[in-house]
């Protein structure tokens, strides 16, 4: 069986890959899959308010899930094989679309529009900045190498030392700020990328776009504002 295609003209056609619409839907289908961890993750995040005890039972669960039938830790680890691919498809399809796209336009116009939303026009920087900030997620919080007061076992009391600095909270904040925008466009664009948006449905779709962005961003940021606020402590 031919694994490829020729075009009229003889050369091979590009694969699913190498099309734009091929990366588009890698990158929709790796955002969906993120953006269902977003809403997980926030959740579980929401633990805190309930004391330490039952956030840190939370954190347990988590080191255990799936067994006696996994070993510890089994679960959590193929929880993050799952994420990083994701999220390595997501950046490697944007990259390439966007190297595609200034290839196409190698002269820039010569009078800007303005007619993109502030979340479509800071897609890509926002893209950079949550990138970043996975990295630094980790070093704080799972390696626990840049938290300084940081408790092996006690995730509550790390939540805390984190959010107990300037700077914590600064990154943090920040970034949830540039994941909500990145949500907002992201989930409108993956549903009409994956064939899920039309006329009729488009008001629903940015009205869900703009309710998820609105939410994770706020579940998100309560945690670090519950630390300086002394609610949680």
């Amino acid at each position: 069986m031919a694994l490829a295609t020729r075009t009229r003209t003889g050369s091979p056609a590009p694969s699913l890959w190498g099309s734009t619409i091929g990366k588009k839907t890698v990158m929709a289908v790796s955002g969906l899959v993120m953006l269902s961890y977003l809403v997980v993750h926030m959740l579980g995040n929401l633990k805190i308010f309930f004391g330490p005890d039952e956030f840190n039972a939370y954190g347990r669960w988590l080191r255990h899930m799936g067994e006696p039938f996994l070993h510890s830790h089994w679960g959590l680890w193929t929880a993050r094989i799952v994420l990083l691919t994701a999220v390595i498809a997501h950046a490697v399809s944007a990259y390439q679309l966007s190297r595609r796209d200034i290839r196409a336009r190698p002269v820039k116009y010569a009078h800007k529009r303005r007619r993109a939303s502030y979340a479509t026009r800071t897609m890509r920087w926002g893209g950079v900045i949550l990138g970043l900030f996975i990295v630094w997620h980790i070093l704080d919080l799972t390696t626990l190498t840049v938290n300084e007061r940081a408790l092996e076992g006690h995730p509550y009391e790390n939540v805390v030392a984190s959010f107990s600095t300037w700077y914590g909270n600064t990154i943090y904040i920040t970034a949830m700020l540039a994941m909500g925008l990145h949500v907002r466009h992201g989930f409108w664009s993956a549903a009409q990328t994956l064939g899920a948006g039309n006329a009729r449905r488009d008001k629903v779709l940015k009205t869900l776009a703009n309710l998820l962005a609105l939410l994770l961003t706020a579940g998100f940021v309560s945690v670090p504002v519950a630390v300086m606020t002394g609610l949680v402590n």
